[in-house]
């Protein structure tokens, strides 16, 4: 009984570490661990991504591919390219960190190049505002909604929120 039982624990662990990509970094998204950063290339995370959501263009050449997992998944990952075509760095941008980081002021364009595509989009006409949400797992992998409010007059940042899942709060 207890020669199964090792045999399990054995397998579990070497699941676990073979769950890493080849940075060294838990994987989160599947095909993540046959991208190496400096090596790949833009088709290369375009073979394991797909097409992008969106191509961010930068004046020197270089290129963020946006790969938003929603409406209903919690990830939005970004793909930065040099200039020579090979994957420079990539990132999850629905995070704690990226939404405090969101400021009164900013423009729908400078919170879209940080978070991604939203969720969805609000218009509430008698408070003059519109408010974006994303889905997001907070630190302890709950569900949750971060929303960025904006003036409608001036496209400008007023305030943010977070919320839970109705979905998962009922």
């Amino acid at each position: 009984m207890k020669r199964p039982l090792a045999a399990a624990f054995a397998l579990a662990c070497a699941l676990a570490l073979g769950a890493c990509d080849r940075n060294g970094n838990p994987i989160q998204e599947f095909g993540l661990d046959k991208l190496a950063k400096g090596v790949s290339t833009e088709s290369d995370v375009r073979g394991v991504m797909g097409q992008p959501d969106t191509v961010w263009e930068q004046d020197d050449g270089a290129r963020t591919l946006e790969y938003p997992k929603g409406p209903e998944g919690a990830r939005t990952w970004m793909f930065d390219i040099d200039r020579d075509g090979k994957l420079k760095d990539y990132r999850q941008v629905l995070s704690e960190a990226n939404f405090g980081a969101i400021r009164p002021g900013m423009s729908r364009d400078e919170v879209r190049h940080m978070l991604g595509r939203p969720k969805s989009v609000a218009e509430y006409r008698l408070k003059n505002e519109e408010v974006w949400d994303w889905r997001y797992l907070d630190p302890t992998n709950t569900p949750r909604f971060f929303n960025v409010h904006f003036d409608k007059a001036t496209g400008r940042v007023t305030q943010t929120s977070s919320s839970p899942d109705p979905a998962i709060s009922g």
